[in-house]
């Protein structure tokens, strides 16, 4: 599948209040690929993925999706190219999870009209696809963290967009359910040509999973690029204030971080 889609920060500045978090921040996401926004906590990367969702609006600069403002688009527009998974997603009260999975079909709906045999297909994928099938009918409430995170992946899988924006999307999984979540999101990226667009905290986990690594720190994007250009021992150290070791991945070649500690020193 063939992804036209492209999406971008502008000269972005991005604050809360008087509080700015980016400055004149400029990043292309790659089209078609799998992106991971490390860094460290308070670095911006978070704030940035909300801009990218039209979550926050730029006090100044742009978030350009094809070419457009994507504050001057229509919401149901953007939603149909663009998913967002947050970082604490808050369910409706009661509802059950086939519900809340259906709900990422709502951009593809016109008003008035019921259910299409695409709309409930694509339900039935995306929980068969993360592993919820047996869940569909228990309230979304009364799951664990881990299972709960799965059902708004699935949800987010539904909407079936082009681009898919996940913060955090790994919290409160167990390891084995960390990898099968990545597995996940790289299979769409390669069957469907989704752009994947994630922060994580586990910064050797991106760097497997990533084509394109993003590091942030202060606000600032200080490298871009293949994972292999961008992990080293000099940037680990600048943008999480750690010492450590950089080795081949012996499972997938990838760069691998061994943090040194206090009581160890990286040779």
């Amino acid at each position: 599948m063939t992804n036209p889609h492209r999406l971008r920060a502008q000269g972005a500045t991005l604050a809360y209040g008087d509080r700015t978090v980016t400055t004149d921040l400029d990043l292309s996401i790659a089209t078609g690929k799998v992106t991971a926004i490390v860094g460290a906590n308070g670095c911006g990367k978070s704030t940035l993925l909300r801009a990218l969702s039209r979550l926050i609006a730029p006090r100044s600069g742009q978030i350009v999706l094809d070419g457009k403002d994507l504050h001057r688009l229509p919401a149901k527009e953007v939603a149909r190219v663009l998913g967002l998974l947050p970082q604490s997603p808050i369910a409706p009260e009661g509802i059950v999870v086939s519900d809340l999975v259906g709900r990422g079909r709502h951009p593809h709906q016109r008003l008035l009209a019921g259910w299409t045999a695409k709309d409930y297909a694509s339900v039935a994928a995306a929980l068969e696809a993360t592993g919820t099938v047996a869940l569909a009918d228990r309230p979304v409430d009364e799951l664990s963290g881990g299972q709960r995170q799965r059902v708004w992946i699935a949800m987010a899988l539904a909407q079936e967009t082009d681009i898919l924006l996940l913060d955090e999307p790994t919290t409160f999984l167990d390891l084995a359910y960390q990898l099968e979540v990545l597995d996940l999101l790289t299979d769409l990226n390669r069957s469907r040509g989704t752009t994947v667009v994630m922060v994580l905290h586990d910064l050797n986990l991106a760097a497997r999973y990533a084509d394109e690594l993003v590091a942030m720190k202060d606000g600032a994007v200080v490298a871009q690029g293949d994972p292999g250009d961008v992990v080293t021992r000099e940037l680990i150290a600048s943008v999480f204030g750690l010492e450590c070791r950089v080795i081949a991945d012996p499972v997938s070649g990838a760069p691998l971080v061994l943090p040194s500690g206090r009581h160890h020193v990286a040779t």
